[in-house]
């Protein structure tokens, strides 16, 4: 009998993966500003291209993956994103432009993880698990924690050896993805629909309630990363903490409580409206953003920082889970999509926040004011999904 215990465990590396190459760099942009000099309205380009490249990964996907198959895309993946992690640490001082060697090697680890992204969520639902739902939110819930330990180990490196010694770390994170090459060459994968009856992209796109899923999926990824990938800089200069404190109370407390909204859900799943808790977790959501961006009370700013975490949790997952529902037979296609409108929002949230905290004299919490666009609007989607859930029950 196939082990999925092991495709369980190759998709949970995969996606701490994904957690390293999102939460590594950040926690650099103000030693990146710093030492070579690159304004913060360039660092906020970081986090845009490793989520453009990602969007443009997923929007390709849908042709080639189904025809090369999952698993040689799946390795592929994860040779980008360990081949990434050591050009972060090569390429920046070795050619003429560090931002553009932070660029490039951004660029490809991004490539490894929008795969990643793409492939992990079908391969999962495709694995004859008990109550997929909760399986899908412990599955991504395993982003968070890797999001926790790259923080954590990283603040305690440089808390040891010095914040000069980052490339050294960069490569011990690239050890992860390789050796998840052996564990996607080895486990059982299974297709996600039956090759040729899968929806195409024209027929998911031709549905109104496709187009909801992906609004869902752009303020999700917008919320989430906005918050995510500024915590640390907003903890060290808007509330005054130092680097390790900073780090350690911003995004690591970000990454934890957006666990824990994740295992609750999963163990809890059968018991919960999925949609009542992704409404209550929007409205906290938009009061995250409140207290970070007008409080002058460090510790609020930061309940408001750490909480945030929570609030995004079931989002992503929770959208993934109403459209398989919804679209059983969307197949690669309808997963690439979904991601390619996450990582659209996730490029656009930390551009946007970077943006506007130039433009008011580098004052963060200005950006974090306009991040409140996000939840705000992803409420609305959540209403007009469950009116339509509601239409589509009675015509049953």
């Amino acid at each position: 009998m196939p082990d999925y215990d092991k495709t369980k465990l190759a998709c949970y590396l995969g996606f701490v993966t994904q957690a390293i190459a999102a939460n590594f760099a950040p926690l650099l942009f103000l030693k990146f500003h710093k030492d070579y000099g690159i304004s913060l309205g360039n660092i906020a380009l970081i986090s845009t291209v490793y989520f453009f490249t990602q969007l443009l990964v997923d929007l390709f996907c849908a042709k080639f993956v189904d025809r090369i198959g999952y698993r040689i895309s799946i390795i592929i993946s994860e040779v980008c994103s360990a081949a990434g992690f050591i050009g972060l640490a090569i390429l920046p001082d070795i050619l003429p432009s560090a931002f553009a060697g932070i660029l490039i090697s951004v660029t490809v680890y991004a490539m490894g993880c929008g795969l990643i992204e793409v492939l992990v969520n079908p391969i999962i639902e495709a694995c004859p698990f008990d109550n997929k739902e909760a399986t899908m939110s412990l599955l991504h819930s395993f982003y968070c924690w890797g999001a926790v330990v790259t923080i954590v180990i990283s603040t305690l490196f440089f808390k040891v050896f010095g914040v000069d010694n980052w490339r050294w770390l960069a490569i011990f994170w690239a050890l992860i993805p390789a050796y998840n090459i052996y564990n996607f060459a080895t486990c059982p994968i299974i297709p996600i629909v039956e090759e040729g009856k899968g929806m195409g992209v024209r027929e998911l796109v031709g549905e109104s309630v496709f187009w909801v899923s992906i609004c869902l999926m752009v303020c999700a990824g917008a919320s989430e990363l906005a918050m995510a990938q500024w915590a640390s800089a907003y903890a060290e200069a808007a509330l005054g903490l130092s680097k390790t404190l900073g780090d350690l109370m911003g995004p690591c407390m970000f990454a934890v409580t957006m666990a824990i909204s994740r295992v609750i859900y999963g163990k809890y799943g059968e018991k919960l409206d999925l949609m009542k808790f992704m409404l209550s977790s929007g409205v906290l959501c938009v009061i995250c953003y409140l207290l970070a961006s007008i409080s002058s009370d460090p510790v609020i700013g930061l309940i408001g920082c750490m909480l945030c975490g929570f609030s995004v949790g079931i989002m992503w997952p929770g959208t993934i889970s109403i459209s398989s529902k919804k679209f059983p037979a969307g197949g690669t296609a309808m997963f690439a999509l979904l991601a390619m409108a996450g990582d659209l929002g996730g490029s656009m949230g930390p551009a946007i926040v970077g943006r506007v905290t130039q433009q008011a004299g580098d004052d963060i919490r200005a950006g974090m004011g306009i991040g409140l666009f996000f939840p705000i609007v992803l409420i609305m989607m959540l209403i007009i999904m469950s009116k339509i859930s509601v239409r589509t029950d009675d015509n049953r």
